[in-house]
């Protein structure tokens, strides 16, 4: 399955999840209901009058509290983990890390979260440690690649080794490639509107017997029936996430071998987990709500594992690696893995004769005009390999050391960002930088000038990765600033009044990827599944990339032909004017392209990728063009690299 077809996948399962839920409910409105006709009308029942027992009354008033309750807890939890993957790690007593860690653990995991990062495309998420967690164990949770956060035990920091880890993370980004996330956080809501049936029975079997009633008071023997009824919907609950997860951890350990190429570096982990004391368990309170999304199972063994979240460890292991006989070395707390504190290190210092290290990296990228067809773009989607996880380390370590400092930094970010975004040409620098200095302050201004000297000398295709580092310290913005950023973001773009539609596409990356942290806007859901209601916002896009890569008026012209043809649309539509795709049109194109089914997001890719390449050819600022574009679709391009 391509990326596309994973996506829709995800989809089908979130109605089967539904599914489940509503046939769930029904059943716990049958039993709530049975048992209020027993306790209210038993001496009835007692006389012989079994008609008694259907009361359209009491079952209206059963069925519609039942619903309010559950749909209650599940709105509630719902709301609760709205700000996405950061709210699931904080419940589970998760610690930020910073983006720029001292410690050496941490700061190997970073750098394997981030390497994976650059090679998937995608932001580099926001990076959790569970503290008091001894078990080795991981999850990804978030709506999606905006909001996502990768957590990690300390069990899984200290004692996995660097291709260890490097398996663990790259089966969790299986996860947030795939679609699986937005799936695992509607389980957690739903779930607990089930488990709040419990919560009731508790308070009405704490109903005390007072005035006339209290010998005959049915609430508390209906709160212990509740209490019941809640068991049975722990049980429907973990049936649902067994029907949901298993198989996907088999497919997310076949996704982490083959970004990786390395089956002994997860199975290394697997064999870790079991000859560990603490294994992959999990202590936190809500440990429970949240076990379909760990890397391995977080609770206790399951009678039978017939409600198990997760394949056996020995039958995960033996696919990845079929030597394994079912020994466990025993793995002690104390026996920590040195981290790989000496890598960047070996890769910022080039041998003898060699290259210099941002030309060794971008001699890794060969972009589409020397041998990648535009038909295969859309395929490369959600999607990377080895050689990608091996540019992604190059580029990342060949970095400038005072950029990286630079993303590390909360002021320093800001400045690199304005930097990245100022034109080259002086008059219009000038004038960007006159509009910036009414909301800026004085200290900025001496970032942008240290960042933009480094730049200078800096390869295209090493901006964008650069961009995407800076993202984790940007999160760390107040809301104001963030106000403040976006406004002064959006006067840079306008300032020179045309569009440098690679500067455009990147302040929507910025925005995209920043906006979840700070608003509390809906969570994106697809409205769209048909072309006929998009076919405007895709002729204003294909019309904007036409002008953006071609030099005269016929050119463009044939570019918009050659993209448009694989809309597949009887429907004509000719090149728009100029003024007919400003940015705001284009903006707002995008964002209900961005809404649009996995399969029109995979055509309307195709049809980018054409427009870009109908002059058989793609120039660095066009290559990186197309995976910002493919990026805020929600279809993470991973960079071009050669025989990939």
């Amino acid at each position: 399955m391509d990326f596309f077809e994973r996506q829709e996948r995800a989809r089908r399962h979130t109605r089967l999840l539904v599914a489940y839920f509503i046939v769930s409910v029904a059943l716990i409105i049958l039993s709530v209901y049975a048992v209020c006709a027993v306790l209210f009308f038993h001496g009835t029942i007692a006389n012989g009058n079994l008609t008694a027992l259907w009361n359209p009354q009491m079952f209206f008033a059963v069925t519609t509290g039942t619903l309010a309750i559950v749909c209650f807890g599940s709105l509630y939890k719902i709301n609760e983990l709205r700000e996405g993957g950061g709210a699931v790690a904080r419940m589970l007593g998760g610690r930020l890390v910073s983006p720029s860690p001292t410690d050496p653990d941490e700061k190997k995991l970073r750098n394997v979260v981030e390497e994976m990062s650059l090679a998937a495309g995608v932001p580099v998420p926001e990076i959790y440690v569970l503290d008091e967690e001894d078990g080795i164990n991981a999850f990804a949770a978030g709506h999606g690649t905006a909001d996502a956060a990768v957590t990690v035990t300390r069990g899984a920091m200290q004692l996995l080794s660097r291709d260890e880890l490097q398996g663990v993370i790259g089966h969790e980004f299986s996860h947030i490639l795939n679609g699986d996330m937005r799936l695992n956080l509607r389980l957690i809501g739903l779930i607990n509107g089930i488990l709040c049936l419990a919560i009731v029975g508790r308070i009405l079997l704490r109903t005390s017997s007072r005035g006339s009633g209290k010998k005959n008071n049915p609430l508390p023997l209906l709160g212990l029936a509740l209490l019941a009824i809640g068991g049975i919907g722990v049980l429907f609950g973990k049936l649902i996430k067994s029907a949901v997860s298993r198989q996907r951890e088999f497919l997310a350990d076949a996704s982490a071998v083959q970004f990786t190429r390395n089956p002994l570096g997860l199975a290394g982990a697997l064999k870790k987990i079991g000859g560990l004391s603490a294994g992959s368990q999990l202590h936190a309170a809500e440990a429970e709500s949240a076990s379909h999304l760990f890397f391995a199972n977080g609770l206790s063994d399951s009678w039978l594992n017939i409600m198990a979240t997760h394949p056996p460890l020995a039958e995960r292991i033996r696919l990845l690696d079929p030597t394994f006989e079912g020994k466990f070395e025993p793995v002690l707390p104390a026996s920590r893995v040195e981290p790989d504190q000496i890598v960047e290190s070996k890769l910022r210092t080039a041998p003898a004769g060699a290259a210099p290290p941002l030309k060794r990296a971008a001699q890794l990228a060969a972009l589409m005009s020397q041998g990648v067809r535009p038909g295969t773009v859309a395929g490369r989607a959600g999607s990377f390999t080895p050689k990608h996880l091996a540019y992604a380390a190059e580029i990342r370590a060949a970095l400038p050391e005072p950029l990286v400092s630079e993303a590390r930094d909360s002021l320093g970010a800001v400045g690199l960002v304005y930097a990245l975004l100022l034109s080259s040409d002086p008059a219009t620098r000038a004038s960007q930088i006159e509009q910036l200095k009414s909301t800026c302050e004085p200290g900025l201004f001496a970032e942008m000038d240290k960042a933009s000297a480094q730049l200078a000398a800096l390869p295209l295709e090493a901006r964008l990765p650069l961009l995407q580092l800076c993202l984790p310290t940007l999160r760390g913005m107040s809301p104001q600033q963030y106000l403040n950023f976006k406004g002064n973001v959006q006067k840079i773009i306008e300032a020179d009044g045309f569009i440098d539609f690679v500067e455009f596409a990147w302040q929507k990356l910025l925005l995209r990827n920043l906006e979840p942290h700070f608003t509390k806007e809906a969570t994106r859901v697809i409205q769209y599944y048909a072309w006929q209601p998009l076919l405007g916002d895709a002729a204003i896009l294909l019309s904007a990339l036409a002008y953006a890569g071609q030099e005269t008026d016929d050119e463009t012209a044939k570019a918009f032909e050659i993209g448009w043809a694989q809309i597949r649309t009887p429907l004509p539509y000719a090149l728009l004017s100029r003024q007919e795709c400003s940015v705001d049109q284009i903006d707002t194109s995008l964002d209900r392209l961005a809404k649009a089914s996995p399969f029109i997001k995979k055509r309307m890719l195709d049809a980018c990728a054409y427009t870009v390449a109908s002059d058989e050819k793609i120039c660095p600022p066009e290559a990186e063009l197309l995976r910002a574009v493919a990026e805020v679709l929600d279809c993470p391009l991973p960079a071009f690299i050669e025989g990939v």
